[in-house]
């Protein structure tokens, strides 16, 4: 599960969008989200009140992925509410 914080056009801050990636190499699965989180805007460059512009926020396991239909290398875009289904 990684965050990225976008700035969205339109918006008069950096935004955290949600990702749920199927990768198991952390910064394979970092750099993944920040390539689809470009469609959504422009990435922070810095840390945005106290927040880093990615972060990975939890690994997800081979059951959960199963559980919630993430193929292995497969990318989802969660958005920008926090994914409580998907950190359960």
């Amino acid at each position: 599960m990684i965050g990225v914080m976008v700035e969205p056009p339109g918006e008069p801050a950096a935004l955290r969008h949600y990702y749920a990636v199927g990768f198991e190499d952390r910064a394979k699965a970092e750099w993944t989200a920040v390539d689809r989180a470009l469609t959504a805007g422009r990435v922070a460059a810095s840390p945005v009140k106290g927040l880093e512009p990615v972060q990975a926020l939890a690994e997800l396991t081979a059951h959960r992925m199963k559980m919630l239909g993430l193929a292995a290398g497969e990318v989802r875009e969660l958005g920008w509410k926090y994914p409580r289904r998907w950190l359960g």
